[in-house]
């Protein structure tokens, strides 16, 4: 029975409300006439303090509050996938057939469709006994995914009945389970407190990279799956452009973008560009495997925070499974911005430039819930969810709290840079300056399955970085005349590094996602062209005659080489390179003789 309280104030999305005894904290509760949708964040007796996840203009003391006795929750099963949804899992397309393209207050939709029928295969028998996680049954929910239906956490027994091969809808009982005295039915939908994790059997180290197709990641700062990391950048550095790319791109079953609080251009663009882009394994598009949560800078306030959890429980869904899954979360200090405001609406004592004294242990309770690992059910099944989160500090200054915090939980961090952003260079990550804690762990992965160099070559250019780095103080001032030729050369290999390796461009047909395979051996390319280089001056041949060979040319053009002919022209690059300067030291060495 819902209780009905009377709101005794309204301060913004936040309101207080009497005559709520019994309530419990986190519960949904429906404010005003028109039953606006808030969550209480606080109790003291019979009065509940509620954030409201709508715009609360027009509310007044006197109106009813209904407390459901229900926290807030997602609804999982089949029809997730592909979805478009706000910040508290509400059907935006749905929502729009019903209020047209301004939404009113109060309107709520199913998140799953009660009517549509999904197609159930079962993959359990009468009498078979069953533990929670247990896959009962499959639904081909997209030609990318395939929703495997879990018996519930919490749940185990024996089946005593389960329904044939066919079409049900999502509150249709597909299995009742014996749990000893008891019979429990089971649906395709699950509903799950956001606020709650979902449980695993152990949480695993997370040993494989989650490989994304962007060069600077995926060979410098790699992430693992299962990981953590942050990308913070300043406006116009390319935090959401870099998203878009990992979120198109990453070797990841299932993508959720959670648009928290940016601008609704950058959401439009998501929504219009995805469902024409091709997913690279399978050339199907890249929405039969996305589920989008829309929550933009001119929505409610409130809701972007409950939008993370929503976007984290979804993940979570999926990664039991046995999916890896990536979440965007794009931008978290817009996530911290509504706590701000929220902690300021409720008279908290605040933190540093404003934030809530517990900022860092909410940004911990959110980015915890990442990790790989063996999830419940009697069959050996891993699933992993990597989380990777844009923070949008003002005026790029690395040193506010939102992206003090994050670090302190992060273990990847891609540091744009509004220097390289300026000169556009692309993605404007700063190799000198990002880092991945990942990397120790990753390189038995890289050896074993990519080629043993490969962490050689990793060192070797990061080497060359830095050195170009220290140089440049010297050539600032004295120029670069004055450095001897080894040094010149080495400001040479780093600006093909940078240029014809670091830089990647997001539109390109070819050049957006490079594989693995691909990264390698354009590194070891412009790698093999430095040392020989560095072999020919040795043997007395000058900087300039290096410089003017026509291969560099050629190494320039390599990477928007397609993938299935790169073998051959990193083969041939090697050939002609070798040609080529054994040619100028031949030239040497008769001058010499």
């Amino acid at each position: 029975m819902e209780r009905v309280g009377e709101i005794i104030k309204v301060a913004g999305p936040v309101v207080a409300a009497k005559g709520l005894r019994g309530a419990r904290m986190y519960e949904v509760a429906r404010v005003g006439e028109e039953g606006l949708i808030g969550e209480i964040i606080r109790l003291q007796e019979d009065i509940g303090v509620i954030q409201v996840y709508e715009e609360t203009s027009g509310l007044k003391p006197g109106d009813p509050v209904y407390a459901t006795g229900r926290p807030l929750s997602v609804e999982l099963g089949p029809g997730i996938i592909g979805q478009i949804y706000d910040g508290i899992q509400r059907p935006l397309p749905e929502i729009r057939r019903i209020t047209g393209d301004f939404v009113s207050r109060g309107v709520t939709a199913p998140a799953l469709s009660r009517k549509k029928k999904w197609y159930f295969i079962p993959k359990v028998r009468v009498g078979d006994k069953v533990q929670e996680g247990n896959i009962l049954g499959v639904v081909p929910e997209t030609p990318l995914v395939e929703h495997r239906v879990l018996l519930p956490p919490e749940i185990s027994g024996k089946i005593i009945e389960i329904v044939d091969e066919g079409e049900y809808t999502v509150e249709d009982i597909i299995a009742r389970i014996q749990t000893g005295s008891e019979i429990v039915p089971v649906k395709m939908m699950q509903i799950w407190p956001v606020r709650k994790p979902r449980p695993f059997k152990e949480k695993l180290p997370p040993n494989e990279p989650l490989i994304t197709g962007q060069r600077i990641i995926d060979a410098l700062f790699p992430i693992a799956k299962g990981g953590t990391a942050a990308i913070p950048g300043g406006f116009g550095t390319g935090k959401t452009v870099t998203q878009h790319q990992l979120a198109k791109w990453s070797h990841a079953d299932v993508i959720i973008y959670v648009g928290c609080g940016e601008r609704g251009n950058e959401m439009t663009e998501v929504l219009e560009r995805f469902p024409e882009l091709k997913d690279p394994k399978s050339g199907r598009p890249l929405m039969e495997r996305t589920i989008l949560i829309a929550n933009v800078s001119n929505m409610p306030v409130a809701a972007r925070e409950a939008s993370i959890y929503t976007g984290i429980t979804i993940a979570e869904y999926f990664r039991d499974m046995g999916y890896d899954v990536a979440l965007m979360a794009d931008s978290t200090s817009r996530w911290a911005e509504a706590l701000r405001e929220i902690s300021g609406r409720l008279e908290e004592m605040p933190g540093e430039e404003g934030f809530p004294p517990y900022l860092g242990a909410r940004l911990s309770e959110f980015y915890e819930r990442a990790g790989k690992v063996l999830t419940l059910g009697s069959e050996e099944r891993y699933g992993s969810v990597s989380v990777i989160g844009a923070v949008s500090p003002p005026g790029g200054d690395f040193s506010e709290p939102v992206v003090q915090c994050t670090l302190r939980v992060v273990k990847v961090f891609w540091a744009l840079d509004k220097a390289l952003a300026e000169r556009r260079h692309f993605p404007a990550i700063n190799w000198l300056i990002s880092y991945s804690l990942y990397m120790d762990i990753l390189q038995d992965w890289y050896a074993k399955q990519l080629a043993p160099d490969w962490p050689k070559l990793r060192t070797e250019a990061m080497a060359i970085l830095q050195k170009e780095d220290e140089l440049k103080e010297i050539v600032r001032l004295v120029g670069p005349d004055a450095l001897p030729e080894s040094d010149r050369e080495i400001l040479e290999a780093a600006r093909m590094i940078r240029e014809d390796f670091l830089m990647q461009h997001a539109y390109h047909p070819i050049d957006s996602y490079c594989p693995i395979e691909k990264t390698y051996l354009l590194l070891k390319a412009i790698l093999h062209f430095h040392n020989q280089a560095r072999r020919a001056l040795e043997k007395g041949v000058t900087l300039s005659k290096i410089l003017a060979l026509p291969i560099k040319d050629e190494i320039a053009r390599l990477k928007i080489v397609p993938p299935d002919k790169f073998k051959d022209a990193y083969n041939y690059i090697v050939t002609e390179t070798n040609k080529q300067i054994a040619r100028l030291i031949e030239e040497v060495e008769e001058v010499r003789g």
